[in-house]
């Protein structure tokens, strides 16, 4: 049986149990109480008094009518059960359709259910919501497909171009080829590693243990001090102890991917990068600040996106695979947290990652 109909036997039977328990009142409550004799008021001298029903009387006047009462609120039951049921499934009926257009693969669909706000308009909302960020995902994820599959195919086209040429060309330098070759091999080596890295932040299949960031602030900047020295550039590092709970390897990724975007993206020369964190009530906050160039805020808002790159990061010889920042923001988002970039007045570029606050180990 369907639920509405369910429903409907389910009105249906209430009322009929309520009239049932009426008469069930009636007769424990008034007829029982009423003899089952001829009753008469008897008169001294003269013929007997008028008639008076007994409860056999009451019964057969009585009995007929509220059969047909009882009928007659069945029929009313079942037809006004249904008609209700149908009204209060009619949310979930909509539910239901949008549910099978997201199952088809139409995920701009929502049910905007009007009305006052109850459990099937809240279902509803928290659908429209779903669909929402879905849909989005979904958006996302084709768009780093289209981007990964055209980076991956840039390493590939220029080999098999140098290939070709080498080819056709017998007495090329051989050395100069294999050079050549090699660095193409270690971009497309180093873009695998960043794609892996970030398919498993999003995936979120790490374990969590309890993590100083101020240790892995300090770790990623003594890892890259030569690279920041090379450059003529100033490292500082400050804060207190802030613990965290996620992955020790994932946040150092974090730490460190963030500390090489500030040397790498900063003033050719006497330039500087700070480095803090500190502790709140309920966070820990990572601040990453670095000089530079100013820069536009509609730039800033999408250096977090995969393969984004500026110009400044086309020419640098350290030019990364346009997956630094997306791969921060994928580990912030994996550890509950959030990435937040502002561009400084003065130039350059603060980033702020905040995160939970972890004072035992867990595992996901």
């Amino acid at each position: 049986m369907s639920v509405r109909l369910k429903l409907a036997l389910s009105y249906a039977g209430f009322l009929m149990l309520a009239v049932t328990l009426l008469l069930a009142v009636v007769w424990v409550f008034l007829l029982r109480y009423v003899p089952d004799t001829v009753l008469t008021v008897p008169q001294r001298g003269s013929p007997p008094g008028p008639f008076i029903p007994n409860r056999s009387d009451l019964l057969r006047a009585f009995a007929p009518r509220a059969a047909v009462v009882w009928a007659l609120l069945l029929v009313t039951g079942l037809l006004g059960g249904w008609f209700l049921a149908g009204r209060m499934l009619a949310p979930l009926t909509r539910i239901t359709d949008a549910t099978r257009l997201a199952a088809a693969g139409s995920l701009s669909h929502r049910i905007r259910l009007p009305g006052r706000r109850d459990e099937f308009r809240e279902l509803a909302d928290a659908f429209d919501t779903m669909l929402a960020r879905l849909e989005a995902h979904v958006a996302e994820q084709e768009r780093f497909a289209a981007n990964a599959s055209h980076e991956l195919r840039t390493p590939l086209s220029i080999t098999r171009t140098l290939l070709d040429v080498a080819r056709s060309d017998p007495d090329r330098d051989i050395g100069d080829l294999i050079d050549r070759l090699h660095a193409v091999n270690t971009r497309a080596i180093h873009l695998t590693e960043a794609l892996l890295l970030l398919s498993r932040a999003d995936q979120r299949s790490f374990t969590r243990e309890r993590v100083d960031l101020s240790l892995l602030a300090e770790e990623a900047a003594e890892m890259l001090l030569p690279l920041a020295e090379g450059r003529g550039l100033t490292v500082e590092t400050a804060g207190d102890i802030s613990p965290t709970v996620g992955s020790h390897a994932l946040l150092l990724q974090l730490t460190t991917n963030l500390v090489h975007n500030a040397i790498v993206h900063n003033l050719p020369d006497r330039g500087a990068v700070r480095v803090t964190t500190t502790v709140h009530p309920e966070a820990v906050v990572l601040i990453v600040e670095n000089t530079g160039a100013p820069l536009a805020g509609h730039m800033v808002a999408t250096l977090a996106e995969p393969f984004q790159r500026g110009g400044e990061r086309a020419r640098s010889s350290h030019a990364g695979v346009g997956l630094g920042l997306a791969i921060v923001r994928s580990i912030a988002h994996a550890h509950d947290g959030t990435l937040t970039l502002v561009p400084r007045p003065e130039g350059g570029l603060r980033v702020e990652v905040r995160l939970p606050t972890g004072t035992a180990d867990r595992t996901r």
